[in-house]
C-alpha cells in the first residue's frame, strides 16, 4: 500500500490561507489519481478535492469551490492543497489519498486508499 505523509496543517485565523502538501513513497504515484479528504469531529469523513494521474482535470466539493485548488507534482510524487479564504467550518483533519484503480477519474465515491495520519487544520473565527 503506498505511503502517504500529510503536512502543512496548523491554526489560521478565518480569511487566512494554508497550503497542505502529501508526499507519497509509491514511484507509481504519477500513474494514480489523487484526493483529499476531511474529517471534523463527530463527522463522516468527506471528500474535499480530487485530481487526475496528469492533473489535466480536478474535481471539489461545493463547499469549497473558488477557495481551495488541488495540484501535484508529480516529478516529486507530491500532491497540494492550496486553502484560501479559510473559514471555521474548514477545521478538520485533512487526509490525501490515493484512488485504488489506475488512471482513475478521482470520483469521490471511487475506492480511495488512504496512507497517512492526516494534518490539523484549525481555522478561528
Amino acid at each position: 500500500q503506498v505511503q502517504l505523509v500529510e503536512s502543512g496543517g496548523g491554526l489560521v485565523q478565518a480569511g487566512g490561507s494554508l497550503r497542505l502538501s502529501c508526499a507519497a513513497s509509491e514511484r507509481t504515484f504519477s500513474s494514480y489519481a489523487m484526493g483529499w479528504f476531511r474529517q471534523a469531529p463527530g463527522k463522516e469523513r468527506e471528500f474535499v478535492a480530487s485530481i487526475v494521474w496528469s492533473g489535466a482535470s480536478t474535481s471539489y466539493a461545493d463547499s469549497v469551490k473558488g477557495r481551495f485548488t488541488i495540484s501535484r507534482d508529480n516529478a516529486k510524487n507530491t500532491v497540494y492543497l492550496q486553502m484560501n479564504s479559510l473559514k471555521p467550518e474548514d477545521t478538520a483533519v485533512y487526509y490525501c489519498a490515493a484512488e485504488g484503480a489506475l488512471f482513475g477519474r478521482g470520483n469521490p465515491s471511487a475506492n480511495w486508499n488512504y496512507g497517512g495520519q492526516g494534518t490539523q487544520v484549525t481555522v478561528s473565527s
